[in-house]
C-alpha cells in the first residue's frame, strides 16, 4: 500500500498562512476519508482535521477550529489543509493518514497508512 505524501510545510511568522497538501495516490479502495494530525517535540500526536471523500464532510480538533480548513479533490486523490492565523503552538510535524471505517474519528489509532510528514515552524 502506497503511503500518502505530505507537502507545503515551511517556516512562517505568527499570523501567516500555509496550505498543506496530502497526495493519497495509493488511496485504499473504499476508504472513508483522510485525517491530518500533528506532533510537536515531546508531545503526543494530536488530531487536526478529517475529511470524508464521498460526502465532503469535515471535522476538526478544538485547537484549530475557525483557523484551519480541510478540503479534498477526489479526482486528484489529494486532501488540503488551509492553516490561517498560525500561532507558535501550531509548530509541529504534520501528518496525514487514511480513515478506512465509516464515520468521523479523532484518535490516531483509527487511522492507517501514515505519511512521512511535513514540518511547520511558526515563529513569534
Amino acid at each position: 500500500q502506497v503511503r500518502p505524501v505530505e507537502s507545503g510545510g515551511g517556516t512562517v511568522q505568527a499570523g501567516a498562512s500555509l496550505r498543506l497538501s496530502c497526495l493519497a495516490s495509493g488511496r485504499v479502495l473504499g476508504s472513508y476519508g483522510m485525517g491530518w494530525f500533528r506532533q510537536a517535540p515531546g508531545k503526543e500526536r494530536e488530531f487536526v482535521a478529517g475529511f470524508a471523500w464521498d460526502t465532503g464532510d469535515s471535522w476538526y480538533g478544538d485547537r484549530v477550529k475557525g483557523r484551519f480548513t480541510i478540503s479534498g479533490d477526489v479526482a486528484k486523490n489529494t486532501v488540503y489543509l488551509q492553516a490561517n492565523n498560525l500561532r507558535s503552538d501550531d509548530t509541529a510535524i504534520y501528518y496525514c493518514a487514511s480513515r478506512l471505517a465509516m464515520g468521523m474519528a479523532w484518535s490516531p489509532d483509527q487511522y492507517v497508512s501514515w505519511g512521512q510528514g511535513t514540518q511547520v515552524i511558526v515563529s513569534s
